[in-house]
């Protein structure tokens, strides 16, 4: 775990496999999610298209991660949001996507 989000730092919780997790869209976590995924302008685009895949959705959190639970990898991180559904992961996705496009 890694507290609870904290809104007027932009970052966004999210619930997987039984877990609370907070994502921050740091300077640092964009610029790692950029350079797999591509301009984040872009991304934005696609998600307002409703064109933004699992596997994108997936990276932009594993990059915004605050604190990656010990043991958790990647792949299992994944699994668990394929899980959980993207109704779960909306809210979080709708956070980070405003602060892409709002900043703080």
């Amino acid at each position: 775990m890694s507290g609870a989000a904290n809104p007027v730092r932009g970052e966004a919780a999210l619930q997987v496999a039984g877990t609370a997790l907070v994502l921050r869209p740091s300077f640092t976590a964009l610029v790692a999610a950029e350079a797999e995924l591509g301009p984040l302008f872009a991304l934005v685009e696609r998600a307002a298209s409703g064109r933004l895949g699992l596997g994108e959705t997936v990276a932009l959190f594993w990059h915004c991660l605050k604190v990656v639970p010990e043991g958790l990898t990647r792949e299992a991180f994944a699994e668990s949001v394929a899980e959980a559904g993207l109704a779960a992961a909306t809210p979080a996705l709708k956070t980070l996507l405003g602060q892409i496009l709002g900043g703080r």
